[in-house]
């Protein structure tokens, strides 16, 4: 027979496990979040910190606006759309550990990302192995989609369809005959660059130089006292708006007041923000259109507002798109599957076959390599220091 101080321990303890029980049960159950409602994650993989942290975040709102959006759907098929917002940092390394991070999770059955070419490149061969599907919004480099990865797929235009629009808008539009190449030696600023730099020659533009500049740099003297000696009449830049708004800057400082043309790279409200008035007389190409000229573009910029009290990016709406292909993907496969979880080759299969999805911005069909049909370039001039940028054109390919 049991001591009191005995029975009363034993009864703590007792009480003690059923509370622990009950603590693990309501957890179990909130892990579907909804009840018996099977979990499917959406994770987005772009740098949200560091230089290129205002275009991340584009990437992951424009993502969370699409799913936040379709959750009530999914709910009615029996699933619980999440998204799981990974910060790659824009560094190769990081994203490829995210990467495996991601793939570990079954519940995981798509990537909206990378921003970064050169992040995007490894971590997909991760996502290659692992048989999970990625839809980049921002990743331009050639080299992305030309390995031939039945994963891998973009809704944006390719470098080498970007450079030689910017060549072609820089020689005939502008009157460029002489040209300094400046690039921040990644995969998308050396391929842009490079893309550019070999359409311009062909143009009859003389390129009077080609130098590198490092991601991270602040002080661009040394280049920019090349440029001056070389006398270009406009100065080309690959690489993103943290180093290009700091580069056109000191460029104008130093009495380069000659048009200033880079790619998608600075397409941003930071550039603007870095550069100030310098911006003036610069001129980019960016695979992303302008959302608002368009009802069903305005409705989302007017949504992402509401949503996250900030104005879109030049990827916010390009995210979007790319999280919806995704969820039109996995809807497919969910009712090819009798309404069942599908597996990640189904939705894989199912995001490859998309041909004529009608987005906000664009519309969608993938070729054989994962590069869409449909995707344009688009021109803009900074007239003034405000963001964005004046539309002066787009090119079909």
């Amino acid at each position: 027979m049991l001591s009191k101080k005995a029975l009363s321990l034993a009864m703590t303890a007792t009480l003690a496990l059923g509370f622990m029980s009950g603590c693990i049960s309501n957890a179990n159950s909130d892990e579907g979040g909804s009840g018996d409602k099977k979990v499917i994650k959406i994770v987005t993989q772009s740098p949200l910190s560091g230089g290129s942290a205002t275009l991340g975040e584009a990437i992951k709102l424009g993502a969370q606006l699409a799913i936040d959006q379709q959750k009530d759907k999914f709910a009615e098929l029996g699933f619980e759309i999440k998204l799981d917002a990974q910060d790659d940092q824009g560094d190769p390394k990081k994203g490829v550990a995210n990467a495996n991070l991601v793939v570990a999770d079954q519940s995981v059955l798509g990537v909206v990302g990378h921003l970064n070419s050169g992040v995007s490149i490894p971590a997909s061969e991760v996502y290659e192995k692992n048989n999970l599907v990625s839809v980049s919004p921002a990743s331009t480099a050639t080299d992305y989609t030309d390995r031939g990865l039945k994963t891998v797929s973009r809704v944006v235009a390719r470098d080498d369809f970007q450079g030689p629009a910017g060549a072609q808008y820089a020689v005939e539009t502008l009157g460029a005959k002489k040209i300094f190449v400046v690039q921040d030696k990644t995969a998308y600023g050396s391929g842009l660059a490079d893309a550019f730099r070999a359409a311009a020659e062909e143009l009859g533009a003389e390129i009077v130089g080609y130098e590198g500049i490092t991601v991270g740099e602040k002080d661009f003297n040394g280049v920019l006292n090349q440029v001056s000696s070389k006398k270009p009449d406009l100065i080309y830049f690959g690489g993103l708006y943290a180093e290009g708004g700091i580069l056109v800057k000191q460029a104008r400082e130093k009495g380069l007041d000659i048009p200033f043309m880079g790619g998608d790279g600075l397409d941003s409200s930071t550039f603007v923000e870095i550069a100030g008035d310098a911006v003036k007389n610069t001129f980019l190409t960016s695979v992303a259109g302008d959302t608002t000229l368009s009802e069903e573009g305005t409705k989302f910029a007017e949504d992402y507002k509401a949503a996250f009290g900030k104005s879109i990016e030049s990827y916010s709406a390009y995210a979007y798109d790319s999280a919806a292909v995704l969820l039109a993907g996995i809807e497919k496969a969910i009712k090819d599957n009798d309404n069942k979880l599908p597996s990640r080759e189904d939705v894989t299969k199912a995001v490859r076959e998309t041909q004529d999805y009608k987005g906000v911005v664009t519309e969608v069909g993938f070729d054989e390599k994962g590069d869409n049909k449909f995707a344009k370039i688009f021109i803009y001039k900074f007239d003034e220091a405000k963001y964005p940028a004046t539309l002066d054109g787009e090119i079909s390919q």
